[in-house]
């Protein structure tokens, strides 16, 4: 026999040998797990202490109060266990960086009183400094905050075009003296304002419009609002008038309110088709102050719905005096990112309409349901604490949910 034979033949016996114990071992394993099957389920379970069954217990209760917890946040939050979570970990680590340049007495870092239609930009600028994520180690910012605030040059009247002459003088002498700019052009950097003035001030210098993260509340798609980069700050009448409303829906027995000047085109609209309607409470002027002592403010906890219009700017405090007062918010406004509308599902607790749904504002509310109604309202008094201000600033208010959006931002910039 050659050896190409034997061969041959010895590889056929080792495939024999090979699949026959392939079967073998197949058919042992087979027969194992028929044994412990019968063994398992013919033996009686064994007995679980006291202590373990109390100790599951305890285990099962706390996961049915976080599910409890997650399904009260999931009422007003797009994804309440992210922002839970993410939250915190901005709690422990964001830090920004002021620049301390610029004169004090003049138009940077100069923040409004606490009071008045532009409150918000001066209690973040009071809010930034006295909070923990102030750094005075740039090397360890996230961001840096360019602290312009233009409202003294408005009262100084100074020109626009002067305005803007002196903040492109500022930012570039940042730019000049600091490294920092340069790594991202910008994208690292933001600024703070409550007010056109701020806005127009700032559109000199390009990279500081296209680059840097606007933090404004005038956020109208149209004038230049970028949503994926800026932040919609909003705009809060602080100190308000009465407490907030909430809990009180029986009280609630007006469809729908609004008083204001006719300073956009929707509101002439607004009131020339339903100003006089006997179930929607709409005043083509303010509600004078003669005719009693805080009557507009009154009117918010009387009211289900209040109509918030956009006026000469997109933006309106009206907003976060029907949220603080405990009326639903009906925004009435085309080309608005809202404040925190990454966070907030705001059909959650509000009602939002294009412009055009004007003609049918009165059919649109009627035909929410009292329950639907009830679940708004309920949901609108958790986000309360959301669009509210305070010094010091508090943990959930609007201070650290602007930080939170510049959190989010800051995620997407390389350098």
């Amino acid at each position: 026999m050659s050896s190409a034979k034997q061969a041959q033949q010895q590889s056929s016996s080792h495939t024999l040998f090979s699949l026959r114990g392939s079967l073998l071992t197949l058919a042992i394993l087979t027969l194992l797990s028929f044994t412990y099957l019968s063994l398992k389920y013919a033996t009686p379970p064994p007995q679980v202490s006291n202590v373990a069954v109390a100790a599951l217990n305890d285990v099962e209760h706390k996961v049915e109060e976080e599910e409890e917890k997650g399904q009260e946040f999931s009422d007003v939050y797009h994804s309440p266990r992210v922002f839970k979570l993410d939250f915190e970990e901005m709690e422990n680590k964001f830090k920004v960086y002021i620049y301390p340049d610029g004169d004090p007495n003049t138009f940077y870092q100069t923040p409004r009183k606490l009071t008045g239609k532009y409150a918000s930009e001066g209690y973040f600028f009071q809010n930034i400094r006295e909070s923990r994520f102030r750094t005075e180690n740039p090397d360890e910012a996230h961001l840096f905050f360019i602290p312009i605030s233009c409202h003294k040059m408005r009262g100084k009247g100074t020109s626009y075009e002067n305005m803007t002459i002196i903040v492109q003088n500022y930012v570039e002498s940042l730019i000049n003296k600091y490294p920092y700019w340069n790594r991202t052009l910008g994208a690292d950097h933001f600024f703070v304002t409550c007010h056109d003035v701020g806005v127009r001030a700032t559109e000199g210098l390009e990279l500081l419009v296209k680059n840097s993260i606007r933090a404004v509340c005038s956020p109208s798609y149209d004038v230049g609002f970028i949503p994926h980069k800026d932040v919609a700050l909003p705009q809060v009448l602080q100190p308000f008038a009465l407490p907030s409303g909430g809990n009180d829906i029986e009280n609630r027995t007006t469809l729908g309110f609004w008083a204001g000047h006719r300073n956009s085109k929707i509101r002439v609209i607004l009131a020339r088709v339903w100003e006089n309607d006997t179930e929607l409470d709409i005043s083509n002027n303010r509600i004078s102050r003669a005719t009693g002592h805080l009557v507009y403010q009154k009117r918010f906890y009387k009211t289900k719905f209040c109509i918030c219009p956009g006026g000469s700017q997109v933006n309106s405090a009206r907003i976060t005096d029907s949220i603080h007062y405990g009326c639903i918010p009906v925004i009435l406004s085309d080309y608005y990112d809202l404040p925190f509308n990454d966070i907030l599902d705001w059909k959650k607790f509000a009602v939002v309409l294009k412009e055009s749904d004007v003609y049918q504002l009165k059919q649109i509310l009627k035909n929410i349901s009292q329950p639907e109604f009830v679940v708004l309202h309920n949901n609108l008094v958790k986000v309360q604490k959301h669009f509210q201000w305070n010094s010091p600033p508090i943990r959930l208010d609007a201070f650290h949910m602007v930080m939170y959006e510049l959190w989010l931002r800051h995620h997407t910039i390389k350098y």
